[in-house]
């Protein structure tokens, strides 16, 4: 532990599995103070036995009156780590009403309504930090069978870029992170779910050019980075770590 983030008071969204569980358990390594939340209070309550230090927080991100109640009684947010997201399989021809407003509600509103919730604290402090994951699958490259799951992540860039231009003059920065194909626990769902998994995995080990997928702590060594005062100069920006897909 090198307590690069030694002090300052975090909030990771979608914290019980995955990049989320992974970025908040780095973070709490770094020193920060960890309130990590998500829907599921089962995975939440595994996170809080497991680091009795970081708490948690059932929250529903998308839920703005729940989101608002729950900063209620929060003085102080240096970083923001929003890793809430829902990937849909299919063409447009595959998504109906239903899935696109369920998608866009999951992958962006919830982003829209935690950075709304949380940035007059920041503007207050006149420091803070949003990280938001996005996607290789967005504005950065066009994937198959990802259409309304690559349209919102990259909604999330465009969100991102916005932030980061209305705020760079208050000291608040705002960055995204476009992963690759990780192997987390909703992944491993996807693939248990499709006609073929042994297939399935292979064809998305082979789209990855370093013959691999991603680990979710390769994505927190990046979320670190950019809640750290090392990146203070940056802002705006969307951080690649997919080993090679956008090229």
């Amino acid at each position: 532990m090198s307590n690069r983030l030694e002090g300052k008071n975090i909030i990771v969204t979608a914290a019980g599995q995955g990049i989320g569980k992974a970025t908040a358990i780095a973070f709490h390594s770094e020193g920060a103070n960890v309130t990590a939340t998500d829907l599921n209070d089962k995975t939440l309550a595994e996170l809080n036995k497991e680091y009795p230090k970081i708490k948690v927080h059932t929250l529903d991100s998308t839920d703005n009156n729940a989101i608002l109640e729950f900063i209620k009684d929060i003085d102080k947010v240096d970083v923001l780590f929003n890793a809430v997201g829902f990937v849909h399989h299919g063409t447009i021809l595959d998504c109906e009403e239903k899935d696109w407003n369920f998608s866009f509600d999951v992958n962006i509103k919830a982003m829209y309504f935690m950075c709304k919730a949380i940035l007059p604290l920041m503007v207050r402090q006149k420091i803070g930090s949003i990280i938001n994951v996005s996607s290789c699958v967005s504005s950065l490259k066009g994937f198959p069978n990802r259409f309304v799951y690559g349209t919102t992540k990259a909604a999330v860039i465009g969100l991102t870029k916005s932030i980061a231009a209305d705020f760079v003059k208050q000291n608040i920065r705002c960055n995204s992170i476009a992963p690759g194909t990780v192997f987390s626990p909703s992944w491993q769902d996807r693939v248990n779910q499709s006609p073929d998994p042994v297939q399935t995995k292979k064809d998305f080990i082979a789209r990855q050019p370093m013959g691999r997928l991603g680990t979710a702590e390769e994505i927190a060594a990046m979320a670190i980075y950019l809640a750290s005062d090392e990146s203070t100069f940056t802002t705006g920006n969307t951080f690649s770590v997919d080993g090679g897909v956008s090229i």
